[in-house]
């Protein structure tokens, strides 16, 4: 069953989907090129880790992540094994690191394996100012803008900062923007509304052939059927943070009927 949303669902910006979306989009999107540049090019995997603070709890198997800490008194006696101890702890739930694994996506030249075009599907951690997953992407993207390579950037999360046009982009929730290696530092930008398709971009190849093509809403929507989303969304609850604007939370009642 398709997703009710024209474009990108904000519902799958909740933590519990995300890592799963994103990797299932970059691995569309791999498909999608390799269909189209080969056997000049292809297109493969890059993965990156990342950390992020969970909580762990005796009780459960599973992490959550934490706002606080919790401390809890034991009350007297205490038992250390099988033997007593006169002064009982305090035990705390303590955080740990926990490992995130991301995908982009490098469009290589076969043979001699130049990297001609980086593609970047942005995750929260890369809009979190002071996460070090956000200071190692700024770096990343620096890098990438000083060099002879493309840079295309995805960004389908409202939340959190803009990392490629802080001071340009347009005020829209996702926005998707290329950087061509030769007309730089010009950009080309696609500002998308919440109530919009997703667009169909150009992804640039080496300087004299035609570019691929990308079409982002048709491989969103395969992801989305293909991910069984429409099973594990409830629709009936609210768009997950952050807040809609007014006129946005119209648009969606009135597109779910609520």
């Amino acid at each position: 069953m398709p997703s009710p949303f024209p474009g990108m669902d904000p519902y799958i910006e909740q933590s519990r989907l995300w890592v799963d979306f994103h990797s299932d989009l970059a691995s569309e999107i791999r498909a999608e090129l390799n269909s189209q540049i080969r056997p000049v090019y292809f297109a493969r995997l890059t993965p990156y880790t990342t950390y992020e603070a969970i909580e762990l709890f005796r009780s459960r198997r599973q992490a959550i992540r934490p706002d606080v800490g919790v401390l809890r008194e034991v009350a007297a006696p205490y038992y250390a094994g099988n033997v007593a101890v006169l002064d009982p702890p305090i035990e705390s739930e303590i955080s740990m690191d926990d490992l995130l694994d991301f995908l982009g996506v490098e469009i290589l030249r076969s043979g001699d394996e130049q990297l001609i075009t980086a593609i970047e599907i942005l995750s929260p951690v890369n809009k979190r100012p002071g996460h070090d997953a956000h200071w190692d992407y700024r770096r990343k993207r620096r890098d990438l803008l000083r060099s002879d390579v493309h840079f295309l950037e995805i960004d389908l999360l409202r939340g959190g900062e803009r990392t490629l046009l802080e001071h340009l982009a347009p005020d829209t929730p996702y926005c998707i923007s290329l950087s061509r290696a030769d007309d730089r530092p010009y950009i080309s930008v696609w500002p998308i509304p919440l109530n919009s398709r997703l667009p169909t971009v150009p992804v640039p190849l080496d300087f004299g052939d035609p570019d691929a093509v990308l079409p982002l809403g048709q491989i969103v929507a395969s992801v989305y059927e293909r991910g069984g989303y429409d099973a594990q969304i409830d629709y009936r609850q609210p768009v997950p943070p952050p807040a809609l604007s007014n006129e946005e939370a119209a648009w969606v009642d009135t597109l779910l009927n609520r």
